[in-house]
Protein backbone atom coordinates (compact mmCIF):
# COMPACT_ATOMS: atom_id res chain seq x y z
CA UNK A 1 0.00 0.00 0.00
CA UNK A 2 1.59 3.55 -1.01
CA UNK A 3 1.09 5.79 2.07
CA UNK A 4 -1.05 9.04 0.83
CA UNK A 5 -0.30 10.64 4.33
CA UNK A 6 1.32 13.61 2.86
CA UNK A 7 -0.80 13.37 -0.35
CA UNK A 8 -2.29 17.61 -0.01
CA UNK A 9 -4.84 18.53 -2.27
CA UNK A 10 -8.11 20.29 -2.08
CA UNK A 11 -10.04 18.65 -4.30
CA UNK A 12 -9.24 15.14 -3.19
CA UNK A 13 -11.71 13.55 -1.07
CA UNK A 14 -11.07 9.76 -1.86
CA UNK A 15 -11.07 7.80 1.04
CA UNK A 16 -8.03 7.58 3.41
CA UNK A 17 -5.92 5.15 4.07
CA UNK A 18 -4.04 4.36 1.04
CA UNK A 19 -3.66 5.13 -2.59
CA UNK A 20 -5.07 1.26 -2.91
CA UNK A 21 -8.00 0.09 -0.72
CA UNK A 22 -8.08 -3.22 0.01
CA UNK A 23 -11.92 -3.26 0.44
CA UNK A 24 -12.03 -2.35 -3.25
CA UNK A 25 -9.14 -4.98 -4.66
CA UNK A 26 -10.92 -5.73 -7.70
CA UNK A 27 -11.30 -2.51 -9.09
CA UNK A 28 -7.79 -1.55 -7.77
CA UNK A 29 -5.47 -4.13 -9.11
CA UNK A 30 -2.50 -3.49 -10.62
CA UNK A 31 -2.75 -4.25 -14.41
CA UNK A 32 -0.56 -6.83 -14.98
CA UNK A 33 0.85 -5.01 -19.06
CA UNK A 34 4.86 -4.77 -19.46
CA UNK A 35 5.13 -1.30 -20.06
CA UNK A 36 8.89 -1.10 -20.69
CA UNK A 37 8.78 -2.73 -23.70
CA UNK A 38 7.10 -0.60 -26.16
CA UNK A 39 6.19 -2.13 -29.52
CA UNK A 40 4.33 1.12 -30.80
CA UNK A 41 6.71 3.94 -30.79
CA UNK A 42 8.46 2.76 -34.10
CA UNK A 43 5.32 3.28 -35.89
CA UNK A 44 4.94 7.37 -35.56
CA UNK A 45 7.71 9.22 -37.28
CA UNK A 46 7.34 12.03 -35.03
CA UNK A 47 9.14 9.35 -32.26
CA UNK A 48 11.64 8.78 -35.01
CA UNK A 49 11.96 12.53 -35.46
CA UNK A 50 12.16 13.30 -31.91
CA UNK A 51 13.38 10.05 -30.18
CA UNK A 52 14.13 11.73 -26.51
CA UNK A 53 10.63 13.06 -26.48
CA UNK A 54 8.26 12.45 -23.67
CA UNK A 55 4.58 12.87 -25.45
CA UNK A 56 2.26 13.21 -22.83
CA UNK A 57 -0.27 15.64 -24.22
CA UNK A 58 -2.60 12.80 -26.01
CA UNK A 59 -5.70 14.56 -24.70
CA UNK A 60 -4.66 17.44 -26.49
CA UNK A 61 -3.91 15.83 -29.89
CA UNK A 62 -2.85 12.38 -30.31
CA UNK A 63 0.18 11.66 -32.29
CA UNK A 64 -0.21 9.93 -35.86
CA UNK A 65 0.92 6.94 -37.29
CA UNK A 66 2.86 6.15 -40.38
CA UNK A 67 -0.32 4.06 -42.31
CA UNK A 68 -2.07 6.97 -41.57
CA UNK A 69 0.12 9.98 -42.81
CA UNK A 70 0.85 7.57 -45.99
CA UNK A 71 -3.22 6.99 -46.59
CA UNK A 72 -3.56 10.76 -46.65
CA UNK A 73 -0.69 11.32 -48.89
CA UNK A 74 -1.98 8.19 -51.33
CA UNK A 75 -5.45 10.06 -51.44
CA UNK A 76 -4.10 13.01 -53.47
CA UNK A 77 -1.55 10.87 -55.38
CA UNK A 78 -4.11 8.26 -56.42
CA UNK A 79 -7.49 9.41 -56.27
CA UNK A 80 -7.64 13.13 -55.83
CA UNK A 81 -10.82 14.23 -57.29
CA UNK A 82 -13.94 16.48 -55.38
CA UNK A 83 -16.62 13.56 -54.10
CA UNK A 84 -19.76 13.74 -54.83
CA UNK A 85 -19.43 16.11 -57.80
CA UNK A 86 -18.12 14.04 -61.00
CA UNK A 87 -19.30 10.78 -63.05
CA UNK A 88 -15.55 10.14 -63.77
CA UNK A 89 -13.83 7.01 -62.29
CA UNK A 90 -11.60 9.47 -60.15
CA UNK A 91 -14.58 11.51 -58.38
CA UNK A 92 -16.39 8.11 -58.16
CA UNK A 93 -13.27 6.62 -56.49
CA UNK A 94 -13.06 9.40 -54.29
CA UNK A 95 -17.10 9.41 -53.11
CA UNK A 96 -16.46 5.94 -52.50
CA UNK A 97 -13.49 5.83 -49.98
CA UNK A 98 -15.46 8.73 -48.14
CA UNK A 99 -18.85 6.73 -48.53
CA UNK A 100 -16.87 3.74 -46.86
CA UNK A 101 -15.37 5.50 -44.06
CA UNK A 102 -19.00 6.48 -43.20
CA UNK A 103 -19.63 3.23 -42.84
CA UNK A 104 -16.70 2.34 -40.81
CA UNK A 105 -17.83 4.99 -38.24
CA UNK A 106 -21.06 3.66 -37.87
CA UNK A 107 -20.42 -0.19 -37.30
CA UNK A 108 -17.46 1.49 -34.50
CA UNK A 109 -19.66 3.10 -32.60
CA UNK A 110 -22.94 1.00 -32.71
CA UNK A 111 -24.93 2.84 -35.14
CA UNK A 112 -26.84 -0.03 -36.68
CA UNK A 113 -29.88 -0.97 -38.15
CA UNK A 114 -32.20 -4.23 -36.71
CA UNK A 115 -30.26 -6.25 -39.16
CA UNK A 116 -26.47 -5.11 -37.91
CA UNK A 117 -26.45 -3.58 -41.01
CA UNK A 118 -24.14 0.23 -40.50
CA UNK A 119 -26.54 2.98 -40.64
CA UNK A 120 -23.82 5.55 -42.93
CA UNK A 121 -26.75 7.89 -43.66
CA UNK A 122 -26.23 8.60 -39.51
CA UNK A 123 -22.94 9.65 -40.17
CA UNK A 124 -22.43 13.47 -40.48
CA UNK A 125 -18.72 14.93 -41.02
CA UNK A 126 -17.36 18.20 -39.29
CA UNK A 127 -14.30 19.95 -38.72
CA UNK A 128 -14.33 19.12 -35.34
CA UNK A 129 -16.12 17.76 -31.96
CA UNK A 130 -16.89 21.49 -31.37
CA UNK A 131 -18.23 22.11 -34.96
CA UNK A 132 -20.41 18.92 -34.35
CA UNK A 133 -21.50 20.13 -30.74
CA UNK A 134 -22.82 23.84 -32.67
CA UNK A 135 -24.70 21.71 -35.06
CA UNK A 136 -26.68 19.72 -32.34
CA UNK A 137 -27.21 23.29 -30.64
CA UNK A 138 -27.79 25.42 -33.45
CA UNK A 139 -29.82 23.30 -35.76
CA UNK A 140 -31.37 20.40 -33.58
CA UNK A 141 -31.67 22.53 -30.05
CA UNK A 142 -34.39 24.88 -31.63
CA UNK A 143 -36.81 22.06 -32.85
CA UNK A 144 -37.39 21.15 -29.17
CA UNK A 145 -36.48 23.81 -27.17
CA UNK A 146 -39.45 26.62 -25.97
CA UNK A 147 -39.14 29.13 -23.24
CA UNK A 148 -38.91 27.83 -19.58
CA UNK A 149 -36.87 24.62 -20.60
CA UNK A 150 -33.74 23.51 -19.37
CA UNK A 151 -30.61 22.17 -20.43
CA UNK A 152 -28.34 19.92 -18.32
CA UNK A 153 -24.95 19.21 -18.84
CA UNK A 154 -22.53 18.88 -16.28
CA UNK A 155 -19.70 20.96 -14.92
CA UNK A 156 -17.00 19.11 -16.03
CA UNK A 157 -17.93 20.15 -20.02
CA UNK A 158 -15.01 21.31 -21.96
CA UNK A 159 -16.36 25.55 -23.73
CA UNK A 160 -17.00 23.00 -27.15
CA UNK A 161 -20.20 21.29 -24.74
CA UNK A 162 -20.89 24.40 -23.14
CA UNK A 163 -20.84 27.55 -24.33
CA UNK A 164 -23.11 26.05 -27.55
CA UNK A 165 -25.74 25.46 -24.82
CA UNK A 166 -25.68 28.86 -23.19
CA UNK A 167 -26.22 30.42 -26.80
CA UNK A 168 -29.09 27.78 -27.44
CA UNK A 169 -30.88 28.21 -24.10
CA UNK A 170 -29.99 32.26 -24.48
CA UNK A 171 -31.71 31.95 -27.62
CA UNK A 172 -34.89 29.94 -26.90
CA UNK A 173 -35.53 31.54 -23.59
CA UNK A 174 -34.63 28.40 -21.85
CA UNK A 175 -32.34 27.84 -18.74
CA UNK A 176 -29.60 26.22 -18.52
CA UNK A 177 -28.65 23.60 -15.68
CA UNK A 178 -25.32 22.65 -13.77
CA UNK A 179 -24.80 18.85 -12.61
CA UNK A 180 -22.07 18.97 -10.18
CA UNK A 181 -19.90 16.15 -9.10
CA UNK A 182 -18.07 15.24 -6.23
CA UNK A 183 -14.83 16.76 -5.83
CA UNK A 184 -13.44 13.66 -6.90
CA UNK A 185 -15.66 14.03 -10.11
CA UNK A 186 -18.65 11.56 -9.25
CA UNK A 187 -21.82 12.65 -10.28
CA UNK A 188 -23.95 10.51 -7.38
CA UNK A 189 -27.68 9.44 -8.10
CA UNK A 190 -29.03 12.09 -6.39
CA UNK A 191 -27.69 15.13 -7.99
CA UNK A 192 -28.99 13.39 -11.36
CA UNK A 193 -32.79 12.87 -9.94
CA UNK A 194 -31.95 16.83 -8.23
CA UNK A 195 -31.35 17.99 -11.62
CA UNK A 196 -33.38 16.20 -14.46
CA UNK A 197 -36.67 16.67 -14.24
CA UNK A 198 -40.31 17.71 -16.15
CA UNK A 199 -38.56 20.66 -17.39
CA UNK A 200 -35.21 19.24 -18.97
CA UNK A 201 -35.20 18.77 -22.80
CA UNK A 202 -31.63 18.30 -23.41
CA UNK A 203 -28.73 17.00 -21.32
CA UNK A 204 -25.48 17.10 -22.75
CA UNK A 205 -22.29 15.43 -21.42
CA UNK A 206 -18.90 14.40 -21.97
CA UNK A 207 -18.45 10.30 -21.55
CA UNK A 208 -14.70 11.20 -19.98
CA UNK A 209 -13.66 14.25 -18.53
CA UNK A 210 -10.56 16.04 -20.33
CA UNK A 211 -9.61 17.16 -16.70
CA UNK A 212 -10.48 14.60 -14.29
CA UNK A 213 -10.50 11.70 -16.50
CA UNK A 214 -13.38 10.12 -14.74
CA UNK A 215 -15.77 8.34 -17.09
CA UNK A 216 -19.51 10.00 -16.43
CA UNK A 217 -22.22 7.91 -15.94
CA UNK A 218 -24.01 8.81 -19.61
CA UNK A 219 -26.05 5.85 -19.23
CA UNK A 220 -27.57 7.02 -16.50
CA UNK A 221 -28.08 10.46 -17.93
CA UNK A 222 -29.57 9.37 -21.02
CA UNK A 223 -32.21 7.19 -18.89
CA UNK A 224 -32.99 9.93 -16.90
CA UNK A 225 -33.50 12.89 -19.47
CA UNK A 226 -35.59 9.76 -21.64
CA UNK A 227 -38.01 9.44 -19.05
CA UNK A 228 -38.96 12.82 -19.38
CA UNK A 229 -39.00 12.49 -23.34
CA UNK A 230 -35.75 14.68 -23.72
CA UNK A 231 -32.65 14.02 -25.85
CA UNK A 232 -29.13 12.84 -24.62
CA UNK A 233 -25.98 14.68 -26.41
CA UNK A 234 -22.86 12.89 -26.18
CA UNK A 235 -19.29 14.48 -26.43
CA UNK A 236 -17.12 11.23 -26.97
CA UNK A 237 -13.58 13.32 -27.84
CA UNK A 238 -12.28 11.58 -25.34
CA UNK A 239 -13.48 8.19 -25.02
CA UNK A 240 -13.25 7.08 -28.37
CA UNK A 241 -9.69 7.01 -28.46
CA UNK A 242 -9.31 5.06 -25.41
CA UNK A 243 -12.39 2.59 -24.84
CA UNK A 244 -15.28 0.87 -27.24
CA UNK A 245 -18.04 3.14 -27.63
CA UNK A 246 -21.96 1.96 -28.50
CA UNK A 247 -24.28 4.64 -28.89
CA UNK A 248 -26.85 2.00 -28.18
CA UNK A 249 -25.58 1.15 -24.90
CA UNK A 250 -24.98 4.76 -24.24
CA UNK A 251 -28.49 5.47 -24.87
CA UNK A 252 -27.50 8.80 -26.83
CA UNK A 253 -29.27 10.21 -29.76
CA UNK A 254 -26.07 12.44 -30.91
CA UNK A 255 -22.41 11.52 -30.27
CA UNK A 256 -19.32 13.96 -31.82
CA UNK A 257 -15.97 13.45 -31.74
CA UNK A 258 -12.79 14.56 -33.43
CA UNK A 259 -10.47 12.30 -35.63
CA UNK A 260 -7.04 14.17 -33.98
CA UNK A 261 -7.97 13.29 -31.06
CA UNK A 262 -8.08 8.97 -32.24
CA UNK A 263 -5.23 9.06 -34.61
CA UNK A 264 -6.41 11.10 -37.73
CA UNK A 265 -5.60 13.93 -39.27
CA UNK A 266 -7.19 17.79 -37.49
CA UNK A 267 -9.84 19.22 -39.56
CA UNK A 268 -11.97 16.04 -39.58
CA UNK A 269 -14.81 15.65 -37.12
CA UNK A 270 -17.63 13.39 -36.51
CA UNK A 271 -21.11 13.95 -35.34
CA UNK A 272 -23.87 10.73 -35.15
CA UNK A 273 -27.19 11.25 -34.72
CA UNK A 274 -30.31 9.46 -34.97
CA UNK A 275 -31.94 10.00 -38.45
CA UNK A 276 -34.90 11.30 -37.12
CA UNK A 277 -33.38 13.86 -35.54
CA UNK A 278 -31.10 14.93 -37.99
CA UNK A 279 -33.71 15.29 -40.77
CA UNK A 280 -36.54 17.35 -38.52
CA UNK A 281 -33.16 19.62 -38.05
CA UNK A 282 -32.74 22.76 -40.43
CA UNK A 283 -28.85 22.62 -41.95
CA UNK A 284 -26.09 24.47 -40.08
CA UNK A 285 -24.05 25.79 -43.59
CA UNK A 286 -25.55 26.42 -46.86
CA UNK A 287 -24.05 26.02 -49.83
CA UNK A 288 -22.58 23.38 -52.84
CA UNK A 289 -23.79 20.09 -52.30
CA UNK A 290 -25.92 20.30 -49.51
CA UNK A 291 -29.09 20.92 -51.76
CA UNK A 292 -31.20 19.04 -53.40
CA UNK A 293 -32.83 21.82 -55.82
CA UNK A 294 -32.57 25.95 -55.78
CA UNK A 295 -34.70 28.72 -57.63
CA UNK A 296 -34.65 32.23 -57.28
CA UNK A 297 -36.45 32.31 -54.45
CA UNK A 298 -35.51 29.21 -52.57
CA UNK A 299 -33.81 25.70 -52.15
CA UNK A 300 -34.76 22.25 -51.41
CA UNK A 301 -32.16 20.35 -48.82
CA UNK A 302 -30.28 17.25 -49.86
CA UNK A 303 -30.87 14.09 -47.67
CA UNK A 304 -29.51 13.86 -44.35
CA UNK A 305 -26.06 13.79 -43.88
CA UNK A 306 -25.47 15.88 -47.30
CA UNK A 307 -27.71 18.17 -46.10
CA UNK A 308 -25.11 19.18 -43.35
CA UNK A 309 -22.20 18.99 -45.45
CA UNK A 310 -21.91 22.22 -47.44
CA UNK A 311 -18.73 22.91 -49.58
CA UNK A 312 -15.66 20.76 -50.35
CA UNK A 313 -14.74 18.56 -47.43
CA UNK A 314 -11.17 17.05 -46.42
CA UNK A 315 -12.11 14.13 -48.55
CA UNK A 316 -8.23 13.05 -47.88
CA UNK A 317 -8.61 13.78 -44.25
CA UNK A 318 -11.97 11.34 -44.00
CA UNK A 319 -9.66 8.45 -46.06
CA UNK A 320 -7.03 8.92 -43.45
CA UNK A 321 -9.42 9.04 -40.36
CA UNK A 322 -10.82 5.71 -41.62
CA UNK A 323 -7.10 4.57 -41.24
CA UNK A 324 -6.67 5.54 -37.87
CA UNK A 325 -9.34 4.01 -36.42
CA UNK A 326 -9.30 0.98 -38.14
CA UNK A 327 -5.32 0.60 -36.76
CA UNK A 328 -6.68 2.22 -33.21
CA UNK A 329 -9.66 -0.67 -33.08
CA UNK A 330 -8.56 -3.51 -34.84
CA UNK A 331 -4.51 -2.94 -35.46
CA UNK A 332 -4.03 -2.32 -31.85
CA UNK A 333 -7.07 -3.32 -30.13
CA UNK A 334 -9.34 -1.42 -27.74
CA UNK A 335 -8.94 -4.27 -25.20
CA UNK A 336 -4.93 -3.86 -25.54
CA UNK A 337 -5.52 -0.10 -25.54
CA UNK A 338 -7.08 -0.03 -22.33
CA UNK A 339 -4.82 -2.53 -20.31
CA UNK A 340 -1.52 -0.71 -21.01
CA UNK A 341 -3.05 2.76 -20.76
CA UNK A 342 -4.36 1.67 -17.36
CA UNK A 343 -0.77 0.43 -16.38
CA UNK A 344 0.47 3.72 -17.57
CA UNK A 345 -1.70 5.59 -15.31
CA UNK A 346 -1.35 3.38 -12.45
CA UNK A 347 2.59 3.96 -12.37
CA UNK A 348 2.25 7.36 -12.99
CA UNK A 349 0.19 7.91 -10.39
CA UNK A 350 1.88 6.00 -7.42
CA UNK A 351 4.80 7.78 -8.60
CA UNK A 352 2.97 11.01 -8.31
CA UNK A 353 1.57 10.04 -4.48
CA UNK A 354 5.14 9.80 -3.34
CA UNK A 355 5.68 13.08 -4.42
CA UNK A 356 4.14 15.74 -1.20
CA UNK A 357 4.28 18.95 -2.84
CA UNK A 358 2.31 17.60 -6.05
CA UNK A 359 -1.77 18.04 -5.72
CA UNK A 360 -3.76 16.38 -7.77
CA UNK A 361 -7.02 17.06 -8.75
CA UNK A 362 -9.79 14.96 -8.59
CA UNK A 363 -9.20 11.30 -7.31
CA UNK A 364 -6.05 9.64 -5.98
CA UNK A 365 -7.38 6.35 -7.03
CA UNK A 366 -5.65 5.55 -10.33
CA UNK A 367 -8.36 3.32 -12.12
CA UNK A 368 -11.04 6.55 -11.63
CA UNK A 369 -8.43 8.36 -14.05
CA UNK A 370 -8.83 7.46 -17.60
CA UNK A 371 -5.66 8.47 -19.31
CA UNK A 372 -6.01 12.00 -17.93
CA UNK A 373 -3.90 13.11 -14.75
CA UNK A 374 -4.54 16.45 -13.89
CA UNK A 375 -2.47 18.21 -10.74
CA UNK A 376 -0.36 21.26 -9.60
CA UNK A 377 2.89 21.43 -8.20
CA UNK A 378 2.15 23.71 -4.86
CA UNK A 379 3.07 27.26 -5.56
CA UNK A 380 4.49 26.89 -8.50
CA UNK A 381 2.41 28.64 -12.13
CA UNK A 382 1.58 25.57 -14.20
CA UNK A 383 2.74 27.36 -16.71
CA UNK A 384 6.36 27.71 -15.44
CA UNK A 385 5.95 23.91 -14.96
CA UNK A 386 5.50 23.70 -18.18
CA UNK A 387 8.26 25.33 -19.43
CA UNK A 388 10.96 23.64 -17.66
CA UNK A 389 9.37 20.41 -17.88
CA UNK A 390 9.62 21.13 -21.99
CA UNK A 391 13.58 22.19 -21.25
CA UNK A 392 13.96 18.21 -20.25
CA UNK A 393 11.94 17.24 -23.28
CA UNK A 394 8.58 16.47 -22.07
CA UNK A 395 5.51 17.27 -22.70
CA UNK A 396 2.28 18.09 -20.64
CA UNK A 397 -0.38 21.08 -20.77
CA UNK A 398 -0.75 23.44 -18.54
CA UNK A 399 -3.59 25.96 -18.18
CA UNK A 400 -7.38 26.44 -17.95
CA UNK A 401 -7.92 23.29 -20.46
CA UNK A 402 -10.73 24.86 -21.94
CA UNK A 403 -12.82 23.99 -19.02
CA UNK A 404 -12.83 26.98 -17.31
CA UNK A 405 -16.03 26.82 -14.88
CA UNK A 406 -14.55 23.45 -14.00
CA UNK A 407 -11.68 25.24 -12.71
CA UNK A 408 -13.63 27.82 -10.70
CA UNK A 409 -15.35 25.04 -9.03
CA UNK A 410 -12.77 23.58 -7.56
CA UNK A 411 -11.15 26.93 -6.55
CA UNK A 412 -8.05 26.06 -8.49
CA UNK A 413 -5.69 29.42 -8.46
CA UNK A 414 -5.41 30.94 -11.25
CA UNK A 415 -7.63 28.79 -13.31
CA UNK A 416 -5.23 26.85 -14.36
CA UNK A 417 -3.49 23.51 -13.73
CA UNK A 418 -0.78 21.26 -15.39
CA UNK A 419 -2.23 17.97 -16.96
CA UNK A 420 -0.53 14.80 -18.32
CA UNK A 421 -2.44 12.55 -20.81
CA UNK A 422 -0.97 9.18 -21.31
CA UNK A 423 -1.58 6.84 -25.06
CA UNK A 424 -0.90 3.54 -25.48
CA UNK A 425 2.22 4.60 -27.57
CA UNK A 426 3.72 5.74 -24.21
CA UNK A 427 5.89 3.56 -21.98
CA UNK A 428 7.57 3.13 -18.41
CA UNK A 429 10.56 6.09 -19.73
CA UNK A 430 8.43 8.53 -20.51
CA UNK A 431 6.77 8.68 -17.05
CA UNK A 432 10.00 8.48 -15.54
CA UNK A 433 10.99 11.12 -17.48
CA UNK A 434 8.00 12.89 -16.23
CA UNK A 435 8.76 12.54 -12.58
CA UNK A 436 12.39 13.48 -13.24
CA UNK A 437 11.18 16.52 -14.64
CA UNK A 438 9.11 17.29 -11.94
CA UNK A 439 11.78 16.90 -9.35
CA UNK A 440 13.77 19.56 -11.61
CA UNK A 441 11.02 21.49 -11.13
CA UNK A 442 10.47 22.05 -7.56
CA UNK A 443 14.36 22.01 -6.99
CA UNK A 444 14.69 25.26 -9.24
CA UNK A 445 12.26 26.71 -7.02
CA UNK A 446 13.52 25.61 -3.85
CA UNK A 447 17.57 25.06 -4.04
Amino acid sequence: MIDTEHVSCDTCTAPAPGFFDASDAASRAWPRVDIDANPYKASFPLFSEHPGIAFLDSAATAQRPACVLDAQKRFYETMNANPLRGLYSLSIEATEAISSVRRQIAALIGAVDEKGAPRADEVVFTRNTSESLNLVARSFAPTVLEPGDEVAITIMEHHSNLIPWQQACRAAGATLVYLRPTKTGELTDEEIAAKIGPKTKIVAATQVSNVLGVRVPVEKLARAVHAQGGYMVVDAAQSVPHMPVDVRELGADFLAFSAHKALGPMGVGVLWGKLELLEAADPFLTGGEMIDSVTESGAVWAPVPEKFEAGTQDAAGIYATGVALDYLANQVGYEAIRSREAALVHYAMSRLVELPWIDILGSIYWDRHHGVISFNVRGIHPHDVASILDMHNVCIRAGHHCAQPLLAWLECENLACCRASLAFYNDRADVDAFIDGLQSVWSTFHA
